[in-house]
């Protein structure tokens, strides 16, 4: 099953995004659950981030995307996982 996880930046947490981006990239490669991911844009700077996460069900999706380094780090003002159907591409 795949899972979108969709996170919205916290105003002015730039600096906080860069300061934990390797421990980020690093669980992500560590899962192994990851199909592909990357930054939402907002004039050219980072402002939140969508991840395909593919895994056996909501919990385990939800689970990846609680302990994401940049969540513990308190990047994120809202983040929502739901499941997703890839239809094209």
């Amino acid at each position: 099953m795949l899972f979108a996880v969709i996170c919205r930046d916290k105003p002015g947490y730039t600096q906080v995004r860069a300061e934990t981006r390797a421990a980020h990239l690093a669980y992500i490669e560590a899962t192994g659950i990851v199909k592909m991911a990357g930054p939402f844009l907002q004039g050219g700077v980072m402002c939140g981030s969508l991840i395909i996460l593919e895994t056996d069900s909501l919990a385990q999706a939800e689970a990846w995307a609680a302990n994401d380094p940049y969540k513990a780090a308190g990047l994120f003002a809202d983040v929502t996982v739901i499941e997703w159907k890839k239809v094209i591409g």
